[in-house]
């Protein structure tokens, strides 16, 4: 079995939610569990510079971000309830000092697992996570990621950021979460089957018990990333493009690739573009209803009504 956690390295529950996972493992037999980690963002405007956190807890906006680590809580109960519940899980102390972007560590996490494994990436999660919030480290420092990679035994890790490494993959798999409907940090996800928030290792035991009775299920990579798309399409129709781009140029033939396209960049006021697209499928063919409606949405768009009222007519003729 294998479980991701979709999570925020600089979320505070993302780390208690570690223990805990832990926690329930070490209590759970039968399958092997293999635990790999997937990024997730709180706060996407968090600078790649550091500041300082003290005073930025304050500013409303800060706030509003921050209740993606905790939905149920406001930021101040979220704050306290943190320091409790870090207290009782052990930390020796517990305060992170910086509002900084993940990206950097998100990126190394993505490459720990690449070049040796869940282990690896583990150890990895790990010394970031206790850097950010125990140790008060600046996590968008170059030389401190380099520092948690040498500690958790990732060699190669401070040369690959260095390389630019993993970037287009972190931000591929962003989307990925956004597009499985990942909402808060951390989530937990086998297949299908979710659970949000860093619950209780007895919770999660039983989450893992009932995701281990269900039939594991697995689609061709190119259908998996179509479906991606499809679901993104009317949230984030530009990051619908963006997973959808290698399917385009490998099987540009493909009819519900070609749709998927069409349906996004009409989304995202590529409205030209999609015209011609959708002219091109109704040319093909043209029974295709469901292609004849977005054309009609596409020509009103364009100045066109006339036109876009005869593919309107012509696709409720069609049913």
């Amino acid at each position: 079995m294998r479980l991701e956690i979709w999570a925020d390295v600089v979320c505070p529950w993302a780390y208690i939610g570690k223990r805990r996972v832990e926690r329930a493992l070490a209590a759970r037999g039968g399958e092997p569990v293999e635990v790999v980690w997937r990024p997730y963002r709180i706060d996407p405007t968090a600078p790649e510079r550091a500041r300082p956190l003290d005073g930025l807890l304050r500013d409303p906006f800060v706030d509003t971000a921050l209740r993606a680590c905790a939905p149920h809580l406001s930021p101040e109960q979220n704050r306290v309830r943190v320091a409790e519940v870090a207290a009782a899980e052990g930390f020796p102390r517990w305060g992170a000092a910086w509002h900084v972007s993940p990206h950097g560590a998100h990126r190394l996490l993505y490459l720990a697992e690449r070049e040796g494994g869940p282990a690896l990436q583990g150890a990895v999660a790990e010394e970031v996570m206790r850097i950010h919030f125990v140790e008060a480290g600046d996590i968008g420092s170059a030389e401190v990621l380099e520092r948690a990679a040498d500690r958790a035994g990732f060699a190669d890790g401070g040369r690959l950021l260095r390389a630019g490494e993993g970037d287009r993959e972190v931000r591929e798999l962003l989307l990925r979460g956004r597009a499985r409907g990942v909402r808060t940090s951390p989530t937990l996800l086998v297949g299908d089957l979710a659970l949000e928030g860093a619950r209780h290792p007895e919770e999660i035991g039983v989450f893992l018990d009932r995701a281990g009775e269900r039939p594991a299920r697995s689609l061709p990579a190119e259908v998996e990333r179509l479906h991606l798309a499809e679901a993104l399409v009317e949230k984030d129709p530009l990051g619908a493009l963006a997973l959808l781009e290698p399917l385009l140029a490998e099987y540009g033939d493909d009819r519900g690739v070609r749709l998927a396209a069409a349906r996004a960049r009409l989304r995202s006021a590529q409205v030209g573009r999609a015209r011609r697209d959708l002219e091109a499928l109704v040319a093909e063919r043209p029974d295709d209803s469901h292609a004849r409606l977005m054309l009609a949405s596409a020509l009103r768009r364009g100045g066109e009504p006339e036109a876009a009222a005869v593919q309107q007519r012509l696709a409720e003729a069609l049913g």
